[in-house]
C-alpha cells in the first residue's frame, strides 16, 4: 500500500509491513470525538485549581502570592515535562503516550490522599506537579495528534473545535468542585476543609486509571515516519527554533496561558472583595463558570470563523478585545467591571489552538517534537499568576489585572506578524515540497528553512 509521505521528507514511499497495524482503525471523525473527550477531562481537571486557590488560601491562611503557588506548581510541570513528552510521543506513538498520560495523572490525583492526611500544603503542591506532568504529556500528544488528522490548512479550525470540549470541562468543573470542595468549608474547621478534596480527586484517579487501560487497547490511525534527528538535544532544539513562527509562538503561548490562568485564579477573590454584591466563594464560583463558558462558546464559533478569517488576524482582534475589556475594568464600578473581566473568556476562546497551529505549521514530520517544545511555554501559567498575586498583595486585586493586559498586547502583535508574513512563510513551505520523496538540499527533515 502506498502512503502519502508529504510530511516526511527523504523517506521511501513503501512502508514496512509492520509499520501499520492490521486491525481496523476508527475514522478520523471518531478519533476526533475520542480526543474531544480527553480535552474535556483535561479542562475539568485544570479548572479545579481555580477552586483550590481560594480554598487552600483560607484553609492554610495564605497570602495571594503563596496561594498562587498552586498554579505555579501545576504549570511548572509543562516547562519540565513538555520537551521529554514530545520525544516520548515521537518514540512510542500517540496511543501509548495518551494511555501513559492518563495513568500518570491518576497517580497525581491519588497523592492527594496522603497530602490530606498530613495536612501539608507542600505535599499538595507536589501532588499537583505529578498530576500536571500527566496532563502535560496528554496536552503534547493530543495537540500534535489533532494536527495530523487532516489538512494543514484546516488545522487551526480542527484544533479549535476539539478544544471547545476543553472549555466545556473548565465550565462545569468550578460549580461541581464548589459543591464538593467549598461547601464543607463553610461548616468545618481547617482540617475538614482539607479533607474535602479527597472525594473528587479519588474519583478522578479511578476514572483516569480505567481510561488509560481502555486507550492502551485501542487501535488508532498513526503515521509515524522514520527520520534522522540532530544527534544532540541542543542541536535538536536549535533546529526547531530556526522556524520563526515556533520561536515567536512560544512567547505568545507563554503569555496567553499566563494571562488566562491569572484571570481565572483571581476572579473569585476579586468578586468577593470588590463591591459586587457577591458574598462567598461558592456564589463566586458560579460566575467563574461564565468566564470559562465564554471560552467554550467562543471556540465553537471560532472553529467556523477560522475557516473564513485569517487565523493571525482573528487572533490579533481577540487579543485587542481583551486588552480593552481589562482597561475598562479599571475605570468602571466593580458591579460593571466584573462583567468586563468575565467577558475576557470569550476573547481567550481561539487563542491556544490558533497560536499552536500557527507555530507548528510547516514542521512536517517533526510536529510532535515542535508541539513538545511549544507546550513548555504553558509554564506561563506558573509565572504570571505568581506575579499578579505579588502585585495584588501590594496594590490591590483590581489593578493587578494589568499583568494579563500586557500579555495580550504581545499576542495581538504576534497575530499581526503572522498576517504580514503569511505569504512569505507559505512560499518557503512550498519550496520544501519534496521531489520524488526527497526534500531540497540542506533542509532539515520536515522543517522548512524559515
Amino acid at each position: 500500500m502506498v502512503v502519502d509521505r508529504t510530511n516526511a521528507p527523504g523517506l521511501p514511499d513503501i512502508p514496512s509491513p509492520n509499520e501499520f497495524p492490521t486491525a481496523p482503525m476508527p475514522s478520523a471523525n471518531r478519533t476526533l470525538a475520542m480526543l474531544a473527550t480527553l480535552f474535556f477531562a483535561m479542562g475539568l481537571i485544570t479548572s479545579l485549581n481555580d477552586i483550590l486557590v481560594p480554598h487552600f488560601k483560607a484553609a492554610f491562611d495564605l497570602t495571594f502570592r503563596d496561594a498562587a503557588l498552586i498554579q505555579s506548581s501545576f504549570f511548572a510541570a509543562y516547562f519540565v515535562v513538555s520537551y521529554p513528552a514530545g520525544q516520548y510521543t515521537a518514540r512510542v506513538g500517540y496511543r501509548r503516550a495518551l494511555a501513559s498520560s492518563l495513568w500518570l495523572a491518576g497517580v497525581g490525583c491519588a497523592l492527594f490522599f496522603p497530602a490530606a492526611a498530613l495536612m501539608s500544603y507542600p505535599c499538595f503542591l507536589a501532588a499537583l506537579f505529578v498530576l500536571a506532568s500527566g496532563i502535560t504529556l496528554l496536552q503534547v500528544a493530543v495537540n500534535a495528534y489533532v494536527e495530523t488528522l487532516g489538512t494543514r490548512g484546516a488545522a487551526a479550525s480542527r484544533l479549535t473545535l476539539v478544544q471547545a470540549f476543553n472549555s466545556l470541562g473548565t465550565t462545569v468543573g468550578p460549580p461541581l468542585a464548589a459543591l464538593w470542595i467549598l461547601a464543607p468549608q463553610a461548616q468545618s474547621a481547617t482540617g475538614h476543609a482539607v479533607d474535602s478534596v479527597r472525594g473528587p480527586y479519588g474519583l478522578l484517579a479511578a476514572v483516569l486509571a480505567i481510561g488509560g487501560g481502555v486507550l492502551w487497547r485501542l487501535t488508532l490511525p498513526e503515521h509515524r515516519a522514520r527520520r534522522v534527528s540532530p544527534p544532540s538535544v541542543l542541536g535538536n532544539v536549535r533546529s526547531l527554533l530556526a522556524h520563526r513562527p515556533l520561536r515567536y509562538g512560544i512567547v505568545a503561548l507563554f503569555l496567553y496561558v499566563g494571562a488566562e490562568v491569572s484571570i481565572g485564579s483571581f476572579l473569585i477573590a476579586y468578586l468577593t472583595q470588590a463591591d459586587t454584591g457577591i458574598v462567598d466563594h461558592g456564589q463566586a464560583s458560579r460566575y467563574l463558570a461564565l468566564y470559562w463558558g465564554g471560552a467554550m462558546a467562543g471556540r465553537f464559533v471560532g472553529a467556523w470563523l477560522l475557516r473564513k478569517v485569517s487565523p493571525g488576524r482573528l487572533l490579533s482582534l481577540c487579543a485587542l478585545y481583551n486588552v480593552v475589556l481589562i482597561l475598562a475594568s479599571f475605570a468602571l464600578p466593580a458591579s460593571f467591571a466584573m462583567w468586563s473581566l468575565l467577558a475576557c473568556g470569550l476573547g481567550n476562546a481561539i487563542m491556544f489552538p490558533t497560536i499552536f497551529s500557527l507555530s507548528v505549521g510547516g514542521l512536517g514530520a517533526r510536529v510532535s517534537e515542535g508541539g513538545g517544545l511549544i507546550c513548555m511555554a504553558i509554564v506561563g501559567g506558573a509565572v504570571l499568576p505568581y506575579l499578579q498575586g505579588a502585585l495584588a498583595d501590594g496594590i490591590g486585586i483590581g489593578l493587578s489585572f494589568v499583568v494579563p493586559a500586557v500579555a495580550y498586547c504581545y499576542i495581538a502583535g504576534f497575530g499581526a506578524w503572522c498576517v504580514r508574513t503569511a505569504p512569505e512563510l507559505a512560499a518557503v513551505v512550498e519550496e520544501t515540497v519534496y521531489v520524488n520523496g526527497r526534500s531540497t538540499p540542506g533542509d532539515q527533515p520536515g522543517l522548512p528553512n524559515v
